[in-house]
């Protein structure tokens, strides 16, 4: 976007006030853009465009950056519950607002679900001015966020390219011991965050499943469980059009005809009905196991 002072922010939404002086502005017009929302003051000589996210606007408000599951939104790795913004904040932060004022010093201030993570960093220098890099995105998510979550995060960061295998000992240098155990159960091969958990919630529920299964005329599956239910992870994403359709009815009818019963669960399934997935599931391994299809 481009003011009439002929700034160009270019890629940037937040910008210093040096920056804006330097850039040909005077304080009176910076004043004026203000007044005239052109441009939200944030926190003291920090300035941001209309429009811009309220994650990073508390991010800037507050004092930190991005951090946890606000930083995996940012950089497009999975994350759950990204509704509340969560913050790094270094120990030897000063001047800390309020996420909603910047006249409210922090410790006086109601957080409104804003959640604050004070450890030290991995890479201080990595991620940008607001938002921490992707590995110390993902050790924050590995305390903060439920494990099947955790899990899905590190899945879809390797399987994005956001980190590298060689990025994942020192993610799990960096957290305590009892979370180490995660790092065996990490599988890039997973498409998706919502594959991950629904893998997770399989092998949990004590039966075998093997992921990205290529069978013979119909071509790659999600998960085969006990060799002979295929279960599919499905989401809007990859579903939004009839062709889309057209093309998993088709899968579906072929695995039936190779005698192979299809389960094509929903996102919001796998996330607030999974006792209801699984249930399902076993169903159709039962149904295998008496001899009733394909096994």
């Amino acid at each position: 976007m481009t003011f009439f002072t002929g700034l160009d922010f270019g890629s940037r939404r937040v910008v210093h006030r040096h920056d804006l002086l330097a850039a040909g502005m005077s304080g009176a017009q910076i004043t004026l853009a203000v007044r005239t929302q052109s441009l939200l003051r944030v926190r003291r000589d920090h300035y941001a465009l209309p429009g811009t996210d309220l994650h990073t606007l508390e991010a800037v408000c507050v004092g930190g950056r991005l951090g946890c599951v606000s930083a995996a939104n940012e950089l497009g790795i999975f994350a759950f519950d990204a509704q509340f913004t969560h913050l790094h904040v270094a120990r030897e932060a000063s001047r800390l607002r309020a996420p909603h004022s910047r006249f409210v010093p922090l410790a006086e201030a109601q957080r409104n679900g804003v959640e604050l993570h004070w450890g030290p960093l991995l890479d201080p220098g990595d991620g940008t001015e607001y938002c921490v890099g992707a590995r110390d995105a993902l050790a924050q998510i590995i305390q903060c966020q439920p494990r099947n979550f955790a899990l899905a995060a590190l899945d879809t960061a390797l399987h994005e390219g956001r980190i590298s295998r060689g990025d994942v000992p020192a993610i799990f240098t960096h957290v305590p011991d009892k979370y180490r155990n995660l790092r065996s159960r990490i599988d890039a091969r997973s498409d998706a965050g919502q594959e991950t958990v629904l893998r997770q919630l399989i092998i949990d529920a004590g039966l075998h499943c093997d992921i990205q299964v290529r069978i013979e005329g119909v071509g790659r599956v999600d998960l085969l469980v006990e060799g002979c239910v295929v279960v599919e992870a499905d989401s809007h994403k990859y579903h939004k059009s009839w062709s889309d359709h057209i093309r998993d009815r088709t899968r579906d009818r072929l695995l039936a005809g190779l005698g192979y019963p299809s389960l094509r669960v929903l996102y919001q399934d796998i996330m607030f009905d999974p006792e209801g997935v699984i249930r399902a599931i076993r169903t159709l391994v039962s149904l295998c196991r008496a001899g009733s299809v394909h096994v």
